[in-house]
């Protein structure tokens, strides 16, 4: 069914994580994606595992050092690749030759949006700068998706999730007082900075609508995490203050945070002090409703304390009853959910979240839902599984540019186009 963006063309040039949610979110919502990948290593997400297959034949190391030392073509079976290119259509072209380049210049002067994750400069060595993309389209809008933005001391530089975490700030405010540093469990930043790239497109795509002007997005995927610093950064612009690392005791308070339970972990909110006798009744333990716990700087002051009484009972009961306990009598508990958990999840499924797609490779799998709940009878979201590489490339090149069969096949003998993953006649 399409969606709310259909008849918006986008040429997605990303590749890895951070561009690929990006354009993921806009083929979500309908727009028609063409994702241009290297025809014959694709998009570095391919190599990433888990793969549906294991991935036992694929050798470690990066993706480029695996597809050169024989790792040959990519696997279509990747759990990240799977995941973030949904709805897209997978064109395999060699944007560096010349017939690529003129391509990728012919695409781009038929799409609305164009979003590309390379290095800062690396269009303009391919011979696609932004005023080239401008001139043949002046209403395109063109986001620019890097790891330090277009400009500035550290645009030519390399980072990782872990440098990108450390850089932005979030590491330092994560992890136990008086340890190291942690990272996130999963790539907060990238994923982060899809969001934010996802958000500005939309808005300069309105403006190129009602102005017919076209503009380039610079995201930054270090300053992300920078921009959800919270009260850190602020805390240390008025008083000079580094904000601490706290742990599990949020923002420094007892009964409030990660604790273990019989069969996992729960989180604990114990707020506002209105509500403190609640949890004394809760977890049965009159100890908890001793007037020196009453106010949230009494539980800190006597944190360890109040840690000793409420930890039998949470450990003698198990995390969805104490998650429910506490949330019926107005406590904000909840728990530590595992995927077995979150694939299970009454409330999940009671609004179907989930969604199952059928690959040719990776076989019937479960599909994390629409980030959006639109009203009932509003197709607002497209549920289509990630393309094979070079899967589209002749409806593309048909679709767009009303290339022929005829010049389809000869640009495949060339080597400048890949269909359905092999080099051969259409």
């Amino acid at each position: 069914m399409p969606g709310l963006l259909e008849g918006v063309r986008v040429l997605d040039l990303t590749h890895y994580i951070a561009g690929p949610y990006c354009t993921k979110l806009l083929s979500g919502l309908g727009a028609d994606v063409i994702k241009i990948e290297h025809p014959r290593r694709g998009d570095g997400a391919r190599w990433l595992g888990p793969f549906a297959s294991d991935g036992a034949e694929i050798p470690p190391g990066p993706p480029l050092s695996r597809f050169r030392s024989g790792g040959g073509r990519p696997p279509e079976d990747s759990a990240w690749f799977l995941y973030l290119n949904t709805a897209k259509q997978s064109l395999a072209l060699d944007i560096k030759s010349s017939e690529g380049r003129k391509i990728a210049l012919g695409l781009a002067s038929k799409a609305d949006i164009l979003v590309e994750s390379f290095a800062p400069g690396t269009l303009d060595s391919l011979g696609l700068p932004y005023a080239e993309l401008q001139k043949a389209n002046p209403a395109l809008v063109v986001t620019s998706i890097s790891n330090f933005g277009q400009t500035g001391p550290y645009r030519d530089w390399k980072a990782s999730e872990l440098n990108l975490y450390a850089l932005g700030g979030l590491m330092n405010i994560t992890g136990e007082p008086d340890q190291e540093p942690l990272k996130e469990g999963m790539p907060l930043a990238q994923l982060g900075a899809g969001q934010n790239a996802f958000a500005a497109t939309m808005a300069a795509l309105m403006y190129a609508e009602e102005t017919g002007e076209g503009q380039q997005i610079d995201v930054s995927i270090a300053e992300y995490a920078t921009n959800i610093l919270e009260n850190a950064l602020m805390q240390y612009s008025y008083s000079g203050q580094e904000y601490r690392r706290v742990g599990n005791r949020g923002y420094g308070r007892a009964a409030w945070g990660i604790y273990p339970c019989q069969d996992g972990h729960v989180g604990i909110i114990a707020g506002p002090d209105t509500r403190w006798p609640e949890v004394a009744k809760i977890m049965e333990r009159e100890e908890l409703s001793d007037p020196r716990f009453t106010s949230r700087a009494g539980r800190l002051e006597h944190a360890d304390e109040v840690d000793a009484y409420m930890l039998p009972w949470l450990l003698d009961n198990d995390k969805v009853d104490i998650f429910k306990a506490g949330q019926e009598s107005g406590l904000g508990f909840s728990f530590v959910a595992t995927m077995k958990d979150i694939l299970e999840m009454e409330q999940l499924l009671a609004r179907d979240y989930f969604v199952a797609l059928d690959h040719p490779v990776a076989g019937r799998l479960n599909y994390p839902g629409a980030p959006i709940m639109p009203e009932e009878g509003v197709n607002a979201w497209v549920f289509r599984r990630a393309p094979l590489l070079g899967e589209q490339t002749y409806q593309v090149l048909d679709s767009w540019l009303g290339y022929s069969e005829e010049r389809v096949s000869g640009l495949i003998e060339q080597g400048v186009i890949v269909q359905n993953g092999r080099n051969e006649k259409v």
